[in-house]
């Protein structure tokens, strides 16, 4: 835990100093209320990965002066994360960094993950066997997607206050849990200097909105959470590698669902944005008690109650995967469970028949 208290003490600060000098970070204010995505109304700083990256680095120097057999492993995987943190955060002050780019970054800090850290896909479990994968054009590569394809999907729900943040502290603490579990210090001390790290810029960003995460934070913490579930997972055959599928699968589903509704049900570019992932659906559908549609404060309100349904839905398959986290059969039984859900609950949204349960009316005097 004081690898967590130092990092979230120093996230709610730096995030602060960001805040009340947001003046001086001017290109990097978000300033566009009118994208399909956007559901804000006021200038506000796009860089909270700034602090919290910095947050990381402090607390992970503080833990390699105490704990120095560590220091090889942290500093190794803070210096893989920064390269993917780079490209967010320069694409935050600029806007000239294509996403396609981000994402190669992203492939490159993956790539110098397995060449520093030996990070690779080196097995799949079944319920009654486990494959090895001993090739390593197989096994590098698929590393490297799935690490890229996490940080890409936490960008894409990082849609509303508080969303992409809460989730991924739901999955960091799972990790830290079981890497505690197995007695992996490394998983253990990263996931809960990054969970800290984050919890310190949400004060900030929940309910209000003073700052967004950005890029910069979503590829860095995106990062984070596929390189370390895939260490925890291969430096630990008793942990399956189903667990690591059905921790991450909220943002992973969302992401490969919404490239198959644009590419084959709209005919567009995959990565083209549009306003209808689950979270914006449910922004639109179901913060029914909202009043006006562009009125600032009632804005701000549904902004921030659509978050919760979310954290609620993530948590169908973080706690099972936390749960079950060595056995296999389970964790495939909930994954498929969950895209199952996922699908029935957008379909259902989408033609406007919402279940009655999901709707919270605001209450009349």
């Amino acid at each position: 835990m004081f690898s967590f208290l130092v990092s979230f003490v120093a996230s709610a600060l730096l995030t602060l100093l960001v805040i009340k000098h947001s003046k001086l970070h001017g290109p990097a204010l978000d300033d566009n209320f009118s994208g399909v995505q956007k559901v804000h109304s006021h200038d506000v700083a796009r860089i909270g990965g700034l602090p919290i990256f910095l947050a990381v680095a402090l607390s992970t120097a503080i833990s390699v002066w105490r704990v120095p057999e560590l220091g090889d492993w942290l500093m190794a995987l803070l210096l893989c994360s920064s390269i993917a943190f780079i490209g967010g955060i320069v694409e935050d002050y600029t806007g000239k960094v294509r996403a396609s780019r981000r994402l190669v970054l992203t492939m490159i800090a993956a790539l110098l993950g397995y060449l520093v850290m030996d990070a690779k896909i080196a097995r799949l479990d079944m319920p009654l066997v486990s494959w090895s994968i001993d090739s390593l054009w197989l096994a590098v590569p698929l590393a490297v997607l799935a690490v890229a394809g996490i940080a890409n999907a936490v960008n894409i729900i990082d849609g509303f206050n508080g969303l992409a943040s809460v989730v991924t502290i739901f999955m960091l603490v799972s990790l830290a849990y079981v890497g505690w579990q197995v007695g992996d210090m490394v998983v253990l001390v990263s996931a809960l200097t990054v969970a800290g790290a984050t919890a310190g810029f949400l004060i900030w960003n929940y309910p209000a909105g003073l700052i967004f995460l950005g890029d910069g934070g979503a590829y860095f913490i995106g990062f984070m959470l596929g390189e370390l579930a895939l260490m925890l997972v291969m430096r630990n055959p008793q942990v399956s590698t189903w667990y690591a599928a059905l921790l991450l699968i909220y943002p992973a589903f969302e992401t490969v669902f919404s490239a198959y509704r644009r590419m084959f049900l709209r005919g567009k570019s995959p990565t083209m944005p549009d306003g209808i992932h689950l979270h914006s659906l449910i922004f639109r559908r179901i913060a029914q008690w909202a009043v006006g549609r562009k009125e600032a404060r009632a804005l701000m309100r549904r902004n921030a109650r659509t978050s919760p349904y979310l954290w609620l839905f993530s948590l169908t398959a973080v706690i099972p995967a936390t749960v079950f986290w060595k056995n296999t059969g389970v964790l495939i039984f909930f994954c498929l469970l969950f895209v199952i859900s996922y699908v029935w609950l957008y379909a259902r949204i989408v033609r406007f028949k919402s279940p009655r349960w999901l709707i919270w009316h605001k209450k009349t005097n």
